[in-house]
């Protein structure tokens, strides 16, 4: 499983750089890029480079954490200042992804931890809890593959929205996770990956890295969906997700919620597979989930030799939409598999 080896999100602390494998280039080329300024660190997340909510938690960690390395400061209390600034910077860039914001918050819970220390301890546990991060991670996408393998079958077929796998996360992923676990001990799964429109995270990513674990993929138009499930290869639905409220509804890349309809209308189990780390129990549901929008020409132009749409023509292009609560048939994390009421099950998690 060649992918298994590679890590998207990596520390250079030597050259004080972060490394991270550049999403939107793929799958035609793989290249790692550098990164060794907050305002690269930023565009990356911003622009999709690092995507997937752990990995983005992962880069905004280790970013919070270069950041403050970089600072002239002599005692803590001008270091805290100049943490604070790199951390309101860098959450600027995401608004959707409450990985994001959980990782700088727990960066600083940190920081005040190391209270009346060096400039260098401080920075040292800054770095030690950006690793930890990491680490962590991979354990906890490990661990949602063992639960979410107990519902699957050998032979079955699983459909997939976006990108939820091992290059979104420290290792593995969340949603491909049980994939690649199967896999390593011989439950092999026949995977449909939604192209995922506008941004092809499913065509692009999602087919790219299952192929090249060597894993029976096959590429489907997010309007394929339905007819597949009609025919009967479908046995599940397995999606990632940005953030999930505290009664269940989850937002996740656009077309989510279209496929959870389709899975309810044809009797398919649809799971999300979510760390602790995205559910979000302050945000009591959908409708309080920031939907990010983006650049008319991911639509319009992007993908495409010539433009596709006519000049000028209005475009609305939400990334995320939100999933109903009532649509999910279970919501898997590292703790455990929830199952509705969510508003219960959820929080007796924490």
């Amino acid at each position: 499983m060649e992918n298994q080896a590679i890590q998207s999100v990596i520390l250079d602390d030597e050259n004080s750089t972060l490394v991270i494998l550049d999403q939107t280039l793929l799958p035609n080329e793989k290249i790692f890029l550098r990164l060794t300024s907050q305002n690269q660190i930023w565009e990356a997340i911003y622009s999709l480079r690092v995507r997937g909510a752990p990995a983005i938690g992962i880069a905004a960690g280790y970013g919070a954490y270069l950041g403050t390395k970089e600072s002239k400061a002599e005692t803590y209390d001008e270091l805290y200042e100049d943490f604070k600034k790199v951390k309101e910077y860098l959450a600027s860039s995401r608004p959707t992804a409450v990985n994001l914001f959980w990782a700088l918050d727990r960066m600083e819970t940190r920081i005040l931890k190391e209270k009346g220390k060096t400039p260098v301890e401080v920075k040292n546990a800054l770095k030690d809890e950006a690793e930890t991060i990491r680490e962590e991670d991979a354990k906890v996408c490990e661990t949602i593959g063992e639960y979410a393998l107990s519902l699957l079958k050998d032979g079955m077929g699983i459909l997939t929205h976006c990108n939820a796998g091992a290059i979104a996360t420290a290792k593995y992923g969340t949603a491909l996770a049980p994939i690649y676990l199967g896999k390593e001990r011989g439950v092999n799964f026949k995977v449909y990956a939604d192209e995922t429109r506008p941004l092809l995270q499913g065509a692009r990513l999602t087919a790219w890295e299952l192929k090249e674990a060597g894993v029976d993929v096959a590429l489907i138009c997010d309007n394929m969906a339905s007819i597949v499930m009609k025919e009967g290869k479908i046995g599940a639905v397995l999606v990632g997700c940005d953030r999930v409220a505290a009664n269940g509804d989850t937002a996740n890349k656009i077309g989510t919620s279209g496929v959870a309809i389709l899975a309810k209308h044809y009797g398919i189990p649809f799971y999300v597979c979510a760390p602790l780390s995205t559910i979000d129990l302050k945000c009591a549901h959908g409708d309080d989930i920031h939907i990010e929008l983006r650049p008319d020409e991911e639509v319009t132009s992007k993908w495409y030799e010539k433009p596709m749409a006519p000049q000028g023509v209005k475009v609305y292009n939400p990334c995320f939409d939100v999933t109903d609560n009532k649509l999910i048939s279970a919501i898997i994390t590292e703790k455990g598999i929830a199952y509705p009421p969510y508003n219960e099950s959820l929080s007796k998690l924490f």
